[in-house]
């Protein structure tokens, strides 16, 4: 039986799938994984950061200018569309096949998909609170609010606006965490896909499976591929589209 079959009797036998997800879920929608883009050089810190320090807690307090630059340019994708993967599994829990959907990113796709059941272990990008007065804005209000400042400001306040997404050096979201362990610990297939799970401690969560059927698919190997009942090296979207 070759991979794509074996892939599709596990479905097909699966009572409670879990899926978890990361950048590479969302990179056939063109949002690419935000750790190809180039550090940026600051002429006025006389400096090269890379990805993850543009996207600390220490560069958002710190250089804010700089931390919204980047954050705009390859963190948010507002035109960006579900692609495949995320349209089958919506597929799936509209069937009653899939429990949950964890994801490490920060777009809405899952959501636009159709997907009910989504945690966002980084939080998404299409909320924003204001750090001093606690009003919200969607995503396009914060995106008119930049068009017109280098660091987006509070109508209501003056206070800045700030991303709800979990910045480096910032702890995920615990009730977050605790629903989707909860979701793997019960799940009897865990598939686990466009991801290299390598980001902790959204990686931490696989110890939690206790199922019949591990899942690894991804472009590239993994830490975890021994520890899988089947792993497929190919992109996310082109597995799904050979299943029914």
């Amino acid at each position: 039986m070759n991979k794509i079959d074996l892939l599709q009797k596990i479905i097909d036998e699966s009572k409670k799938i879990v899926f978890f997800g990361g950048a590479g879920v969302s990179t056939e929608s063109g949002i690419p994984d935000f750790r190809s883009a180039n550090g940026v050089y600051s002429l006025k810190l006389d400096r090269n950061f890379s990805p993850e320090e543009l996207v600390s807690h220490t560069m958002y307090e710190r250089y804010p200018k700089e931390f919204y630059d980047f954050y705009k340019k390859h963190l948010v994708y507002p035109n960006a569309k579900p692609n495949f993967a995320h349209k089958y599994l919506a597929k799936l829990e509209k069937e009653g096949k899939l429990s949950a959907v964890i994801t490490q990113n920060i777009d809405c796709l899952h959501e636009m998909a159709g997907s009910k059941n989504v945690l966002k272990l980084h939080g998404t990008v299409d909320s924003n609170t204001c750090v001093n007065c606690g009003k919200k804005y969607n995503l396009e209000k914060f995106l008119e609010i930049c068009d017109k400042e280098n660091v987006p400001h509070c109508s209501k306040c003056g206070g800045i606006i700030k991303p709800d997404v979990t910045l480096y050096e910032e702890v995920p979201d615990q009730l977050t965490f605790s629903k989707a362990i909860n979701e793997i610990s019960k799940a009897d297939t865990l598939i686990i896909g466009g991801t290299s799970l390598i980001v902790y401690p959204a990686a931490s969560l696989i110890q939690y499976f206790q199922g019949k059927n591990l899942v690894l698919i991804n472009k590239s190997q993994t830490e975890q591929d021994n520890f899988a009942n089947l792993v497929i090296h190919e992109s996310i979207g082109e597995v799904f589209k050979k299943l029914r």
